[in-house]
């Protein structure tokens, strides 16, 4: 999905999606040709639903089939035990900075944990923090 596209709500864009269990609720995982373009962790199903449409309110959202289901069931996996790694495409759009601070975040090892401030250190930025922080944070926010 190209930038404009996520920007104009995902128009034609086609994002196959399903839901699925996990120990931490219900998981929806979404998909445009280029990858992974959203995963929404909830109690409800359909709450999860529209935020999907919420986010991409002019994406053509097509049900998942059964192959797509796999992908659901790699990330319950991932989820119930992280150190079996994920290896699934990303779709992920962002500024310069913001791939950098993701880049960085992907690269903190299962089981770690890293403060805003070393990732600030890990991608040249050291007087970023709050800009780091605020990124981080924008994986989940549209």
């Amino acid at each position: 999905m190209t930038p404009s596209a996520y920007r104009a709500g995902g128009a034609a864009t086609e994002i196959r999606f399903a839901i699925g269990q996990s120990s931490l609720g219900a998981i929806l995982v979404a998909q445009s040709t280029r990858g992974v373009c959203a995963i929404l962790l909830g109690d409800d199903p359909e709450v999860l639903l529209r935020d999907l449409q919420d986010r991409f309110p002019k994406a053509n959202l097509i049900g998942g089939d059964a192959g797509f289901e796999q992908s659901v069931a790699c990330v319950v996996g991932f989820i119930e035990a992280p150190r079996i790694g994920l290896s699934l495409p990303l779709d992920l759009r962002g500024t310069a900075f913001q791939q950098r601070v993701w880049q960085a975040l992907c690269g903190i090892p299962v089981g770690h944990t890293a403060s805003y401030s070393d990732i600030a250190e890990r991608i040249g930025t050291p007087t970023s923090v709050r800009a780091v922080a605020r990124e981080a944070g924008s994986i989940t926010t549209p």
